[in-house]
Formats: C-alpha cells, structure tokens, sequence
C-alpha cells in the first residue's frame, strides 16, 4: 500500500511540475478550445511516462506473492529505488526478457489519456442528466448533499473506464512484469503437498514482444476471456465503493 500512495504522490508532483514549465493546463477552463483539451491530455500522458518506472516497480510489489516476500528487505521507499534502478539500468541483472521502458511508454501513455478522457466525459454526462432532473428541486442546504451527486459521477466515470480499458490494463501489468523475476499466486488453484494443500506459486515467464503481441498472443491462446482475468478484483473494489456511499444514497431518496 505504501508504493501505492509514493506513485500517486510522484503522479501529483510530476504533473504540478510539467504544467510550471510547459504551457500544457494542470486544468481545463469552463469554455476550453481544441488546443487546450490536447495540451491538457499530453499532459496526462507526459506524466504517465514519468512515473512508469516507479509504476512498474510498484506493481512487483503489488503482485509478489507473501511467500517469497522478504520482510526484513522491504521498506518504503523500495519503490523509489526500484524505479531509478529500472530507469537507470542499476542493480541486479534481471532477465533477458525485461523489455525496456521505451515499449511501454506508448501503452503507459495511451492508457492513462484514455482512461482520463472516459471517466472525466462520463462524469460530466452524469452530472449533466442530474442537473437537469434537479432543476425544479430547491438546492441542497446540506454541503455533503451538494457534493453527493459528483462523486457517484466520478464512481460511474472510473467505473466505465475500468471496464472498458480493462483488456488494455492487462497488457500493460504483463509487459511490465514481463522479466522482473516476479513470483505471483496461482489463484486459478492448489498443490497438494503431503497430507495437505498449499498455495500454488508461479513465476512469470512470458515471452511478449510489445503491446501489440501481447494482446495477440492473449487471444491466441486464452480467448477473449484472457484479457479480463483478475476482473473479479475490480468487482470487489467497485462493490466496496457502493457500500460506502449506499447509505447516505437511501438517506437522500428518503
């Protein structure tokens, strides 16, 4: 969880410091021109590009099974060295299969301007048919209530960008762990071990090219249903979501 939050810092951080040099807008105005929406998404995309090493390096982190975990070895800023390490071609030799952070920067890119712009358009319908059913109600006196109908729009918006890019995710998550070394937990069942069972763990060997290999090879050999293995997760995740704002939805029909 921590390499979580360290990228999502350096996300913040590289974003502010792009947008101070460059004239590409941190944010859109009310009435934006076609240049302005294209700086703002290159932005999105420049900064993808920036955290991607960190990015990777969060994600081992994220998937490495516990068993292979050396607890006394980690600590928080892992995530930091790993991604300068990856950057910088430092550390341990990893594998010949590692692809280079230049095949991933167009998915990286590609995923983080798609997925803004989706969710983002998403919002902004949402909130638009809210609106214009709230027109004959009086405004809410309650700032929660006032600021209720936005964040389920931004939930329905990273909702139908989840989904949708879910394929493309899967692509770049194995292209970037693609020769780490990386052991993860076989969820798809167990090996029995003496009387008992244990967790099945597995290395990840994939021999993938770049995106466009990825995706092929993924529906060669898994189907379509390859590109949406570990959907379950995102199902989890969107359900907690409804559990937390659920309440105070019945509360605001009622």
């Amino acid at each position: 969880m921590g390499s979580t939050f360290i990228v999502h810092g350096v996300t913040l951080g590289a974003e502010g410091i792009i947008s101070e040099f460059t004239p590409l807008p941190r944010e859109l105005p009310h009435r934006w021109s076609w240049k302005e929406l294209a700086g703002h998404l290159l932005l999105k995309g420049l900064t993808a590009v920036v955290v991607l090493p960190f990015y990777c390096a969060s994600l081992v982190e994220t998937v490495q099974s516990e068993i292979v975990r050396d607890e006394s070895a980690s600590g928080l800023l892992d995530c930091v060295r790993e991604g300068l390490a990856r950057l910088l071609h430092l550390g341990a030799p990893h594998s010949r299969r590692l692809l280079p952070l230049s095949c991933l920067l167009l998915p990286a890119a590609l995923h983080a301007i798609l997925r803004y712009a989706m969710s983002t358009t998403v919002q902004q319908v949402a909130l638009w048919f809210y609106q214009r059913g709230r027109k004959q109600r009086p405004e809410p006196s309650n700032p929660l209530d006032a600021y209720f109908p936005e964040l389920v729009a931004a939930w329905a918006g990273a909702l139908v960008a989840d989904v949708a890019l879910f394929p493309l995710e899967t692509a770049l998550h194995r292209l970037s762990l693609q020769g780490t070394r990386t052991i993860i937990d076989a969820t798809d069942g167990v090996v029995a071990t003496g009387a008992g069972a244990s967790p099945l763990v597995l290395p990840v060997n994939t021999q993938y090219d770049g995106l466009s290999d990825c995706l092929h090879t993924i529906r060669r050999k898994e189907g379509g249903a390859g590109y949406y293995r570990g959907f379950g997760a995102l199902v989890a995740q969107y359900t907690l979501h409804v559990l937390f704002i659920s309440p105070h939805f019945s509360f605001e029909t009622e």
